[in-house]
């Protein structure tokens, strides 16, 4: 399992953007490239820059990927909307995608906070070093000569 897996943000995003893709399936062949591919694209940006954002050392790297999920939540809301406007979503998965989008939305935005109150407390690596790097490793025999 990968660090970010066990980020509630990451988990709600990756469920969005798979509610998305099956909501973009049915849209017009025309929008393939257009809004179907917009949507997708802010979809898929969510959970990614979270576990990016999750692999980086520092903090303030941590937030800005976080805050780049944040911008393309936000896009994916407007693109939603637009989507009900012109008629290829209908209002059960329009609503469906919104109740995702603020599933999405509370966890990361908490994210965000804990991650800037860190910093405003100095704290500068996103994790903390091992008390005992060297504890996992097995121990190499040795020799008494």
């Amino acid at each position: 399992m990968h660090v970010y897996e066990s980020i509630v943000a990451w988990q709600r995003a990756d469920d969005l953007a798979v509610a998305v893709y099956q909501a973009t399936g049915s849209f017009p062949r025309f929008e393939q490239y257009g809004l179907c591919s917009q949507m997708r694209r802010a979809a898929v940006s969510i959970p990614a820059n979270i576990a990016e954002g999750a692999a980086r050392q520092y903090l303030r790297e941590y937030v800005q990927f976080l805050h780049v999920a944040r911008a393309s939540l936000t896009e994916l809301a407007y693109h939603r909307h637009l989507a009900e406007r012109l008629g290829y979503l209908d209002k059960a998965t329009a609503a469906q995608v919104d109740t995702l989008v603020t599933a999405t939305a509370r966890p990361l935005y908490g994210l965000i906070r804990w991650a800037e109150d860190q910093i405003a407390k100095g704290e500068v690596l996103n994790r903390k070093p091992d008390a005992n790097p060297d504890e996992d490793r097995p121990r190499r025999k040795t020799v008494n000569r």
